[in-house]
């Protein structure tokens, strides 16, 4: 997830399994629901419904909602939207508020939770999310906690894991999960924080092509470490980083380096419940096309 969002229809090894209480919260909100269910990351602005119409159009019956404007009215829109089209909204998407720059160099500085600066804003924003998401009745609370530090003695790692207990606690006392969506930590670094944490209502949205983008692993490698803890994925393709100031390049499914076969099959054997969402990070016609493409290879591998 990226800053594209806002655009047109949407913008290896082991570790300690986690407790049985996360577990069942995970499975609580896909309880009775097809596994493996597709859906779309959209933002909605406001008109949700609008956004959810195009969800509907494309035959998805789930999507993820990228909110910009977090108000009491746009919830209630919200949730008219959704049950007039029947979708399920898995989780709420935030990011922000103020500048945040996706590369190498301003993204450690920038980015989630993780920049002093812009800390405090972002745990009152993330408070409202989930505020606004409680409204809505969206059980999942999902961000970006940005380049977490990787060596568990620096200061800036331990400031930001108990900012995310602060902002996890928030959503645990609003019944919801929170999760973290890979990206600009590796991902031992994010099972790490998320022991550290502490918190029974943890999750992970792993974005396959983010681990790509960013050279942090291979999604195939990755799914070992991170397993236990999915609660979402994005569905996207992407390019390894070929200079060490850009990110990586996203690209349509099955032009880039996902291997979305093995990762589909391996979702299987954990008995992944949650929803696969569909994520293409470029605005227009095109868009909709490569997101049209990406449900019909995704329904062939599904089965």
């Amino acid at each position: 997830m990226h800053s594209a969002l806002s655009h047109g229809v949407c913008s290896g090894g082991t570790t300690a399994a986690p407790s049985s209480v996360q577990i069942a919260q995970a499975l609580s909100e896909t309880e009775g629901k097809r596994p493996l269910r597709l859906g779309l990351i959209l933002g909605i602005g406001r008109d949700p419904d609008a956004a959810m119409s195009k969800v509907h159009e494309l035959g998805l019956p789930t999507c993820q909602v990228f909110a910009d404007e977090i108000e009491p009215e746009i919830a209630g829109r919200l949730r008219q939207a959704l049950n007039k089209y029947q979708i399920e909204a898995t989780s709420l998407v935030v990011d922000g508020p103020r500048r945040e720059v996706w590369d190498f160099y301003e993204g450690p500085l920038t980015i989630g939770l993780v920049p002093r600066e812009t800390r405090d804003a972002r745990i009152a924003h993330i408070k409202k999310a989930s505020d606004f998401a409680k409204l809505c009745g969206i059980a999942a609370v999902q961000t970006h906690c940005g380049f977490i530090p990787e060596n568990p003695n620096d200061p800036v790692y331990k400031e930001t894991v108990a900012t995310m207990r602060v902002v996890v606690g928030y959503c645990k006392r609003n019944g919801q999960n929170f999760r973290y969506e890979t990206g600009q930590e590796t991902p031992i670094t994010l099972v790490r924080a998320i022991q550290d944490v502490g918190l029974d209502n943890q999750g992970v949205n792993f974005d396959l092509a983010n681990l790509i983008l960013y050279g942090k692993a291979n999604p195939v490698d990755a799914i070992e470490l991170l397993g236990p803890y999915v609660q979402g994925i994005h569905a996207k393709d992407g390019l390894w980083p070929t200079n060490p100031r850009d990110l990586g390049q996203e690209v349509p499914m099955g032009k880039g380096k996902v291997d979305f076969p093995r990762i589909i099959r391996r979702l299987k054997e954990l008995n992944y419940r949650g929803a696969v969402t569909i994520e293409r990070e470029i605005s227009g016609p095109q868009q909709v096309e490569d997101v049209r493409a990406a449900k019909a290879y995704l329904e062939k591998l599904i089965g």
